[in-house]
């Protein structure tokens, strides 16, 4: 009698052990040239974990966040995701990076483990078609906000005539700049000048910049601000346009002779946004990370974790096979960067663009717009 007891005790407290807790991987660029921007995306998912957690996980699961450092080099990241893989074999799902370069890195070898990956900011539209059905973006694409910036640049500035500085050596800036030139071109736009830099050449790039009605500068995080600075010592004061590399408050704080600096963006987070869910995102933001401001990339880096929590929530069993499956399905996302729906025939979601100006050393909202022409990625 004691030991069927005994073994009736050991059944009842095993079914009253908790559930297994749910692993997410997560690879950002936790230093190097990408930090600027993957650092507050980090943030945004891990914000969006606790707050899973505080309302009782998914599913009667914690989740877990298992977060890796890519040190904004592509070897590095393929090994993280393989060590996440290593360390958490039932991992559901991947997100992460705002970078296009890194994000096949990662993106290709969580696919080689048939996981679904999320890209919080990277915005090349030709991802889903370089890694096979298992990459969505949380974002737009590069030809959506180029096509933005141009239809701002042309109707609202009236401007007509631009000059192209762009690195030459990165897929995003790269992108950009033909997604760009060939919006602004359809729109009766004339590009004067196309100037390519790489490393140690970005001086002589906007030398060699003609006089125009403004300058199309597509940069990385590192080479924005250096970028601005040799524009306006090479004596080119024309309005300065650019994409969400630029979106980096901090980087603006004290810089004022800098003349007009416009760029296109996610969304507008600020203490003024009618937005309620940006609101609500700004303050669980700013108490969880000591009153910090937050960009837009950490807004998605929140909604590309939310996005992955939310196929789980409605996916058949918690697998990597039914969250992919899941992913597909959503409609009508209520994200704090816009409303996210997957189409049957796409994994990037139809977005609003955000332009800000850059004024007195901080970001200032202008307006959000979908532009009516849209380049083929």
């Amino acid at each position: 009698m004691l030991l069927i007891a005994l073994c009736l005790g050991c059944k009842q407290e095993k079914q009253n052990e908790a559930p297994q807790p749910i692993t997410l991987g997560a690879v950002y660029n936790l230093t190097g040239g990408q930090a600027a921007l993957d650092i507050p995306s980090s943030r945004g998912a891990e914000l969006a974990i606790w707050q899973a957690n505080d309302t009782g996980g998914v599913r009667g699961h914690r989740l877990d966040l298992l977060l890796k450092n890519g040190q904004t080099n592509t070897d590095t990241l393929r090994a993280k995701v393989a060590e996440i893989i290593e360390e958490a074999p039932a991992t559901l799902g991947f997100l992460g990076l705002s970078d296009t370069d890194q994000v096949l890195a990662a993106a290709g070898a969580a696919a080689d483990n048939n996981r679904a990956f999320i890209t919080s900011g990277a915005t090349s539209p030709l991802l889903p078609g370089q890694v096979l059905d298992y990459l969505f973006l949380a974002c737009f694409g590069d030809n959506v906000q180029a096509a933005a910036a141009a239809e701002y640049a042309y109707e609202t500035l009236g401007t007509t005539t631009v000059s192209v500085i762009y690195d030459s050596t990165d897929t995003y800036t790269s992108l950009l700049h033909e997604y760009f030139i060939y919006a602004f071109e359809e729109l009766g736009g004339q590009a004067i000048s196309s100037n390519a830099y790489s490393a140690g050449s970005m001086a002589s790039a906007v030398q060699q910049a003609q006089s125009a009605d403004f300058i199309y500068f597509a940069a990385l995080p590192q080479d924005v601000l250096p970028g601005i600075r040799l524009i306006r010592q090479a004596g080119l004061t024309a309005p300065v346009i650019g994409g969400d590399s630029y979106d980096e408050p901090d980087v603006w704080q004290g810089q004022n002779q800098l003349g007009k600096v416009y760029f296109t963006t996610h969304a507008y987070l600020g203490a003024d946004s009618p937005n309620l869910e940006v609101q609500a995102f700004r303050q669980a933001y700013g108490k969880a990370y000591g009153g910090e401001e937050p960009s837009a990339f950490a807004a998605l880096g929140y909604d590309a974790t939310r996005l992955l929590i939310q196929a789980i929530e409605q996916s058949d069993t918690l697998s990597p096979e039914a969250t992919l499956q899941a992913l597909m399905g959503i409609q009508n996302f209520p994200g704090v960067t816009g409303m996210i729906s997957f189409a049957p025939d796409s994994r990037i979601p139809s977005k609003s663009v955000t332009i800000m100006e850059v004024l007195d050393g901080s970001q200032q909202f202008v307006e959000a717009l979908i532009p009516r022409n849209i380049p083929a990625p």
